[in-house]
Parts: structure tokens; C-alpha cells; sequence
């Protein structure tokens, strides 16, 4: 929008997009040009990359054959209250200047957004964060949104919404006059279910670990949490790098889901503008609290955002600072994370499968039936302890990984292959599905309280079976939940509408390193 303000005033509005975290607020690049001293204001609380706009967009508008007024000019990103960030405003500034000037025509530039950074020589390069930016305009009902050419792929994942993708801003100023057309992003049908090469780790691979190996498939049919313990060289990492391959396909809203979080990050790249596979996030134990959790001034995501819809590996478990475990908590049981800091507090999704290995103490052979441990009780207990109470409650799965024995080491026969079992979990997630349609609900998991006395009921000989694991184990009611979600994980995979005796009684084998937490 353009008013003429008097004869020599001139007022543009342009629209763009700010994010905070994954939502959207629409922001007013507000630009009057008047006559005074020549200068370019920048107000509307800009950081150091807005701010630094104003020489940017000077110099790519003049080496891009337009007029740059030798006027007073101020610019306000409105609304003023909401800081702003980065280099995405430079566009839509510059396009102001020339709306404000009368360089292009109001009509073709009404009710679309621009995004992007220019380079001195008028260039138009790729930001971070262009998806979800583009579903935020969406939503707040702009017709359409100007994006840099390279970050095409990602506005070709978008629905019902018009994009545009320039090289330059002499290549915008012609379509804006009128004197070329631009034409929207060609709508890519790109696969969001990716084919597992032949070449990665499989399930087949893993010579004995039977035990291990159902529990992992009941964790990845169910989505449920699992902790591995066991003697170092016991397999505990092999096995957690396999869980990946025997995860249901994403489903498409999952996948932009994750894209978008990818894209805020800047992980994306050309050749991969869609995330097609669960991401498996494997950080250090010597990672701090904020890469966890998520950090800076206006919190970027962490790694357990990075992990959404797929598995956070950590091993060595009680190796992490005790802060960045205990920051865990909150995701596992509500699905996000709130990351606050002076600037701003955002929220990012984070509905995670936690995987993790750990050794029962300081030495390792504790649970090690041929290797003596070297460790008094104390250094055990206190090695135990570092991982709280609270959050071993939110793992509901339990498991002692044991040695493999030198038969199973040099049985030639090959074990059962990743596609076997992820057939085997897709058909439990689709019992789960047909469970909880339209209650927001993706996996036995997810259950509530509501749920599971709803859906997890038992006969009087399992119900009698779990009151006395609740008294010989000291479970709290957290676990006690936990348990029944796990036998009703076991019971689809069954294909068994009810929970029997026998699925509860295995899932309560699943806590059996409770005894050894407790004492």
C-alpha cells in the first residue's frame, strides 16, 4: 500500500513474516521517504543483522540499476514490541523503497510477503527458516510470498498458497513494473517415504540378543521410551543405531513437521528440502543443557527438537551433566519443550522416542556374570543416582542387555532383517491409529490417564499379577501407567483386543532394573 502523504511524502507498507519459534506474526515493513538530510532510520527494535540492513539495501539497489532517493528515509518493522532478527527483512525494505519512490506499482505487490537477504551486487541469497515462514503467511492469510530462489525447493512443499522465488532484486523490480511475470514455484510431489538402502545397518546383522531385540520392537511399536543396560561390549549401541530401521514411514504432516524444525536450524540443504526418513540425534554426553534443550538470546532448536517424530540417543547416560538429563523431563511427558530466556520464550515441538545405554556402574561389570566388578557399593549407588528417580520414571521400558555368548558370536546364520519386524510394528501403529482417530493421539505412548483406564483394562489374574509387582517392585503411579501402556503395546502386536496375562506379565519384565535403581 501506497499513500501520498503531501507532494513531497511518501508512505509503502510492504508485509513480511517474523517467527517466534514456529509461529508466525505478520510484520508491516512501514517506509516513508521525505525530504530532509539523506538518511536511512531503521526503528522497531532491529538487532545488529537489521540493522545492518539499511547498508545492504542501499547498495544492491543501486547496483541494480534502480534509484535509491537521496532523501530522508525511515523504516518501522511493525509491531514495534516484537524484536527482529536476521536477514530476512532486507527485501522486503528494499521493495518498500521502491514502492515509496513510485518504482513499482502498488497493485502487484498488495497482500504478498516478502523474505530474503540481498547481497551488495542486488542478488537475492537463501535464509534459514524459509518453510516454516511460508506456512506462517499462509495461516495469516497473505495470497501469496516472495522467497529466494534457492529456498524454492522448500516453497514447493506448500499447499494452497502462491510462492515466488527471484535471483535478483532487478528481477522482482521488472515483474513489480509490470514488465515481466513472475511465475509461481512449480508444486513438487517429493517422496516423503524414503527406501531404506541395502547398504545400512540391519536387525539382521545383531548375532543373538533375542531378548534385547523384542524389547526394542515393542519400544518402537508402542513409541515408548527404553533404557539398555548392560557390560561394555554387550551391544547397547549396535543395537540402539538399528532402532531407526524398524520405525513406521512418516506420514506426510509428519515430515513437514520436521522439515520445518530442520529449516529453522539450517539443516536443509537443495538436494534434501524435505526431511523423508525419523531423524535418529545421537549428541554427546558432554553436551550442555541449552544444545539439548535448545539456545542463543532467541532460542534456536536443540537437539531434542532435532529429534521430533524419531529417536534421541544418548549414550552413556549417566555421563550427561545432570542438568541437561533433568531438562528431559518436561518433553518426554508433555510432547514439547519450552525454552524461555530474557528475549523471548518459545515453545518447540518435541514428541521424541528417548533411547538410552548406560553402564550399572563406574567399572561396567556389574551385571557381567564372568567378570568380576571392582566398584564398592557406594561408587555403584552413586554412579546409579545420576539418573534421577523422576526421569526413570518416564522410561518405560527397562532392559539388561547381557554378554553374547562366543555360540551366538559365531552362529553364520543370519538373524531376523529390519523389514520382518517393521512389518510386524506398522501393523501394531495401525491397530493404535484405528484406537485413537481423531483424538490427537498417535501411539500407545501418548495414552493419558483417561486412556488407559479406558483401554488397558485387565482380567482379575492379571490385575492381582500387577498389584504385587507394584508392592515387590515399589513402583510409583507413574510406572504402574507405564507398564499397563507397554502390555497394551504387546497385546497389538498380538493382534489381541484384550490384554492377557502373559502381556502383562512380559511387560513387567521390562522394569526389571527398578529393583536395582531402588536399592
Amino acid at each position: 500500500m501506497v499513500k501520498n502523504l503531501g507532494e513531497k511524502d511518501l508512505l509503502a507498507i510492504i508485509n513480511s513474516v517474523a517467527l517466534q519459534g514456529l509461529k508466525g506474526q505478520k510484520i508491516k515493513v512501514e517506509v516513508d521517504v521525505s525530504n530532509g538530510l539523506p538518511a536511512l532510520d531503521l526503528v522497531g527494535l532491529p538487532d545488529s543483522a537489521v540493522r545492518e540492513a539499511k547498508d545492504r539495501v542501499r547498495t544492491a539497489i543501486k547496483n541494480s540499476a534502480l534509484e535509491f532517493p537521496v532523501k530522508r528515509i525511515t523504516v518501522n518493522l511493525a509491531p514495534a514490541d516484537i524484536k527482529k532478527e536476521g536477514p530476512v527483512y532486507d527485501l522486503p525494505i528494499a521493495v518498500g523503497i521502491l514502492g515509496a519512490t513510485g518504482q513499482i506499482h502498488e497493485a502487484l505487490y498488495s497482500g504478498v510477503a516478502f523474505i530474503g537477504e540481498l547481497s551488495l551486487d542486488g542478488s537475492v541469497r537463501s535464509i534459514h527458516g524459509v518453510l516454516p515462514l511460508i506456512l506462517a503467511a499462509r495461516k495469516l492469510g497473505l495470497k501469496g510470498v516472495v522467497i529466494p530462489r534457492e529456498n524454492a525447493p522448500e516453497g514447493a512443499l506448500v499447499e494452497d498458497m502462491e510462492v515466488f522465488a527471484v535471483s535478483s532484486l532487478a528481477e522482482l523490480a521488472l515483474a513489480l513494473r509490470g514488465e515481466a511475470e513472475l511465475e509461481p514455484v512449480k508444486k513438487e510431489a517429493y517422496p516423503y517415504r524414503q527406501e531404506q538402502p541395502q547398504t545400512i545397518v540391519d536387525f539382521a546383522d545383531v548375532q543373538g540378543q533375542l531378548t534385547a531385540k523384542r524389547a526394542l520392537e515393542v519400544a518402537a511399536a508402542g513409541g515408548h521410551n527404553i533404557l539398555m543396560m548392560g557390560s561394555p561390549g554387550s551391544g547397547k549401541t549396535m543395537l540402539a543405531r538399528r532402532i531407526p530401521t524398524i520405525l513406521p514411514d512418516l506420514t506426510f504432516a509428519e515430515a513437514i513437521e520436521i522439515t520445518q524444525i530442520y529449516s529453522l536450524a539450517g539443516q536443509l540443504t537443495n538436494h534434501q528440502p524435505i526431511i523423508t526418513s525419523r531423524p535418529f540425534r545421537s549428541p554427546h554426553h558432554t553436551s550442555s543443557a541449552a544444545s539439548l534443550v535448545g539456545g542463543g538470546r532467541f532460542p534456536r532448536p536443540g537437539e531434542i527438537s532435532l529429534a521430533h517424530h524419531g529417536v534421541l540417543f544418548l549414550d552413556e547416560l549417566p555421563e550427561f551433566h545432570k542438568d541437561a538429563l533433568e531438562a528431559l523431563r518436561q518433553p518426554l511427558e508433555d510432547g514439547f519443550i519450552s525454552v524461555s530466556r530474557v528475549a523471548a520464550s518459545i515453545d518447540y515441538p518435541a514428541s521424541i522416542m528417548l533411547v538410552g545405554a548406560a553402564n550399572p556402574c563406574p567399572c561396567g561389570f556389574l551385571l557381567d556374570p564372568e567378570k568380576d566388578c571392582i566398584c564398592t557399593p557406594y561408587q555403584v549407588q552413586r554412579y546409579i543416582n545420576r539418573i534421577s528417580g523422576p526421569l526413570l520414571d518416564r522410561i518405560d521400558i527397562h532392559l539388561e542387555v547381557p554378554k553374547v555368548s562366543y555360540a551366538e558370536l559365531t552362529d553364520v546364520s543370519p538373524g531376523e532383517p529390519s523389514a520382518a519386524i517393521k512389518a510386524r510394528v506398522e501393523e501394531a501403529r495401525g491397530r493404535q491409529r484405528e484406537r485413537f482417530k481423531d483424538s490427537g493421539i498417535t501411539c500407545n505412548a501418548s495414552m493419558g490417564s483417561r486412556e488407559v483406564r479406558r483401554y488397558c483394562r485387565l482380567e482379575a489374574s492379571a490385575a492381582k499379577l500387577l498389584q504385587d509387582a507394584f508392592k515387590r517392585l515399589g513402583l510409583s503411579a507413574r510406572a504402574h501407567n507405564r507398564i499397563l501402556k507397554i502390555a497394551r503395546t504387546i497385546a497389538d502386536l498380538d493382534n489381541q483386543k484384550n490384554i492377557l496375562t502373559n502381556h502383562l506379565a512380559e511387560a513387567i519384565q521390562y522394569r526389571g532394573l527398578d529393583r536395582l535403581f531402588r536399592n
